[in-house]
């Protein structure tokens, strides 16, 4: 080697070594499944955290639906792979599963016994005997599986269970909480052929925030009318009560509502105080205190405390108009490439996981 490419060399050197770092920082992830409401906006996220995820491919296990999916931009340039051969690599770190509910359990399963970590949207699976198996076995390898509940990560819902936790509310007495929306006929058709329909679909997001809150109710009563606004023959619109010992709950998921969007919201009542969420994902509403509020927020950094936030609350109204990450999905990856590189644990394990499917199947009016 010359002088002049020795120069050359010694200088990219170190350029090298970060780019092998940043590489090594990323997690290999893959997805399995087209069929999931979620399965493409997932993948834009995916993609969108280039800094955090390599993708490394997709499988398709529906017959005939990978045809379908390639003309998605989402998946645009990917590589597609049966899923056995995507599971056989050994670089994988992590997959996302978007199947059918029908389906998904099983496709968590297999990518847990292939040594992977889980992202598994919502609900995760029609039976709880198997949803139960496949999260404890998780827990047994020493796997994690992150279930797909947005709310988890929406600023507002933060705060909620920030709020909670630190006693700004007192004791929780009442939650009403809606989410619903003017389904199409095909919609409405898909609706009608899923055990629990849509209160099990969609109304699930609120269940998971619900048993976070409160924990497993003592009885939930479930019922449901069918609107005639459809051909499918289903109950679409659903009303859960789930009773605590010192707290009512009320979740509604009406799909004919033609403003359901605007209409999702999530309100608690407590002892102290009470915190109004409206519409559901925008950030806004008002957390009501009957007395002010001063909570510094610090962390330990080195056997120091390091102060990381400052919440300032007057008694009464405090108006909320939080900012909301552009992307829906973005906030719940991040947490999951800290958990796979950085040894962060979710703030949801999986006795949580398990009542919460539990606990929406019981709010579509099924068994466990």
């Amino acid at each position: 080697m010359d002088r002049r490419a020795f120069m050359t060399a010694a200088a990219l050197a170190p350029l090298a070594s970060a780019f092998a770092q940043d590489r090594a920082r990323k997690v290999r992830i893959a997805q399995v499944g087209t069929s999931h409401a979620h399965a493409s906006g997932k993948m834009d996220a995916l993609r969108s955290l280039a800094d955090l995820y390599d993708v490394v491919g997709i499988a398709e296990p529906v017959e005939g639906r990978r045809a379908k999916a390639e003309a998605v931009k989402s998946y645009a340039g990917l590589r597609w792979m049966p899923e056995d051969e995507l599971l056989s690599d050994r670089s994988l770190e992590a997959v996302v599963v978007e199947t059918t509910l029908e389906d998904s359990t099983r496709a968590a399963l297999a990518a847990i016994r292939a040594g992977k970590h889980v992202h598994l949207d919502k609900p995760g699976g029609a039976r709880h005997a198997e949803f139960k198996e496949m999260r404890l076995e998780a827990e047994r390898r020493g796997l994690t599986v992150q279930m797909g509940y947005m709310l988890r990560y929406n600023p507002a819902f933060e705060l909620l269970f920030m709020a909670q936790q630190a006693g700004w509310l007192g004791e929780i007495t009442e939650i009403d909480a809606s989410m619903g929306k003017l389904a199409s006929e095909t919609t409405a058709a898909q609706l009608a052929a899923l055990p629990g329909h849509g209160m099990f679909e969609l109304a699930c997001h609120l269940v998971d925030v619900v048993v976070k809150l409160l924990g497993v109710p003592k009885s939930v009563h479930a019922s449901g009318v069918r609107t005639g606004l459809f051909k499918a023959d289903f109950p679409d619109n659903q009303l859960a009560v789930l009773e605590y010992p010192r707290a009512t709950v009320t979740l509604r998921c009406n799909h004919g509502d033609p403003f359901g969007g605007p209409h999702r919201r999530f309100r608690v009542a407590g002892t102290k105080g009470a915190m109004v969420i409206d519409p559901l994902e925008s950030g806004k509403g008002v957390l009501r205190l009957s007395e002010p509020v001063l909570s510094q927020r610090g962390e330990t950094v080195d056997g120091k405390t390091v102060l990381r936030q400052s919440v300032e609350l007057r008694k009464g109204d405090n108006p909320l108009a939080m900012a909301v990450p552009k992307g829906r999905y973005d906030g719940e990856f991040r947490d999951l490439h800290g958990v796979i590189r950085d040894g962060r644990r979710l703030a949801w394990d999986a006795a949580h996981d398990i009542a919460t499917h539990a606990t929406a199947l019981r709010c579509a009016g099924l068994r466990p």
